[in-house]
């Protein structure tokens, strides 16, 4: 789990990523953090999946407090700066 968590991820949360470039937006819920450095997200038919961190984006309040996503990159960048504080 310390691995999400230098992610700004705590399991069971909502992601989201595209099989491919321009394709349609998958959504699942972080499992946990792989061996290689990837996130473990379970799809919408239960099937547990391996994705890079590149491809997520992650649920998020937007500035209206709507729902909005950011990728996944940008919080971890985020969450490892304040761990510096």
């Amino acid at each position: 789990m310390d691995g999400l968590l230098i992610l700004g991820l705590r399991p069971g949360e909502t992601v989201r990523w595209r099989a491919a470039a321009g394709g349609r937006w998958q959504t699942g819920r972080v499992a946990r953090r792989e061996r290689d450095g990837s996130v473990g997200v379970t799809d919408a038919r239960g099937s547990l999946r391996s994705l890079a961190v590149e491809r997520l984006e992650v649920r998020c309040a937007g500035p209206r407090g709507g729902a909005a996503w950011e990728p996944l990159r940008d919080r971890a960048a985020r969450t490892e700066q304040l761990r510096l504080l």
